[in-house]
């Protein structure tokens, strides 16, 4: 293999899913070339692998009307057709990804199991060992149909010099070194559903003063910054350092890897705390733990007890509130094991050599 095509556009969490597949390529066709087609919201993710030789950028809004798909997708088809790839891996599976693997015409095209909205005409659907397991492991099928060894699961997501010096200023300023003992709180979740209750961090955060552990605010956005203010007044007398809207991914990625846990729902800095070795405690009520779960760490998994769990709707039809179910205890008993057990076998995570 020379050059290879992977199209995994978002969501930030799914990219990161799919690292594994061009850390596998990579191990197994060292020489190649590999491209990623990718999403604004989710490039920072590939950006700097040292699995990843080229990035192009598919912006999916430019497609919101002829005019617009006309003007856009010429230039994007040339930049595309650059190389002439022996092979394309639709790890999407919708239509927008369909166009991509269409106008990419590598000579040939597979997709992982679950295809939907007509992909699976376009690229053929790999359905391996591992088709009702862990998405991951689904996307990793198409490495090994394709002959690559995929036993020894690694996220190259090349976390900069740069990145990592940035995230240390930020610790710094907030009084703690990489070797103060944390938690980081991802707060927020694009789906609702998928947001555990601002009360239940500010409780979380009291128990973490009774054990000497600093919590940390994480997330990106109004309603993010919303959620922080509401969990520090409601724990006013704890030191909580509130980090939402402060850092890049990557920077981040550096603070959740010397992390003694992360907490939140199933959402990407939950999944990049998993791929770095950083226990992850997810709460999950819409989706399902066997599927999205924090990967290889399926202890630290707390999923609602509706028989409606894993309904896969961004909205509940019941108009309650999902993961409320799920009380700070629960996620406190998690947490004392991580305490008292210590650290997961080490999942590799790679360095940016760029």
């Amino acid at each position: 293999m020379k050059n290879i095509l992977i199209i995994k556009l978002s969501a930030i969490g799914d990219v990161i899913h799919a690292l594994p597949v061009a850390a596998a390529i990579k191990k197994t066709w060292p020489d190649c070339h590999l491209t990623w087609v990718v999403s604004p919201i989710a490039a920072d993710i590939v950006k700097n692998s040292p699995a990843i030789d080229n990035i192009i950028i598919f912006d999916r809004k430019k497609l919101n009307s002829l005019s617009s798909f006309i003007k856009y997708i010429r230039p994007f088809s040339h930049q595309l057709n650059v190389r002439h790839y022996d092979v394309s891996i639709d790890l999407q599976g919708l239509l927008k990804s369909a166009l991509v693997a269409f106008l990419a015409h590598a000579d040939k095209k597979i997709g992982y199991a679950d295809m939907r909205e007509g992909s699976f005409l376009i690229s053929s659907p790999v359905k391996g060992s591992h088709q009702r397991g862990h998405i991951i492991d689904r996307y990793l099928d198409t490495a090994a149909a394709l002959g690559c060894a995929v036993e020894d699961v690694v996220f190259p997501l090349g976390i900069t010099l740069s990145e990592k010096n940035k995230a240390l200023s930020l610790l710094s300023e907030n009084g703690l070194t990489i070797e103060s003992r944390y938690i980081v709180f991802i707060i927020g979740a694009n789906w609702p559903n998928k947001r555990w209750p601002t009360a239940y961090f500010s409780q979380l955060a009291e128990w973490c003063k009774n054990h000497r552990l600093t919590p940390i605010l994480a997330g990106a956005g109004k309603t993010d910054k919303v959620s922080a203010v509401q969990i520090k007044s409601s724990a006013s007398d704890i030191d909580i350092i509130d980090m939402v809207g402060k850092t890049s991914l990557k920077e981040l990625a550096y603070i959740l890897q010397n992390a003694v846990a992360a907490v939140g729902g199933d959402t990407g800095s939950m999944h990049m705390a998993a791929a770095l070795n950083c226990p992850a405690v997810m709460v999950m009520g819409p989706t399902d733990a066997n599927r999205n779960g924090p990967y290889r760490q399926p202890e630290n998994a707390i999923e609602v007890g509706y028989p409606c769990r894993h309904c896969w709707k961004r909205k509940c039809r019941f108009q309650r509130d999902c993961l409320a179910a799920i009380k700070p205890s629960r996620v406190i008993t998690k947490l004392e094991n991580i305490l008292e057990g210590g650290c997961h076998s080490t999942i590799l995570c790679p360095e940016s050599t760029k």
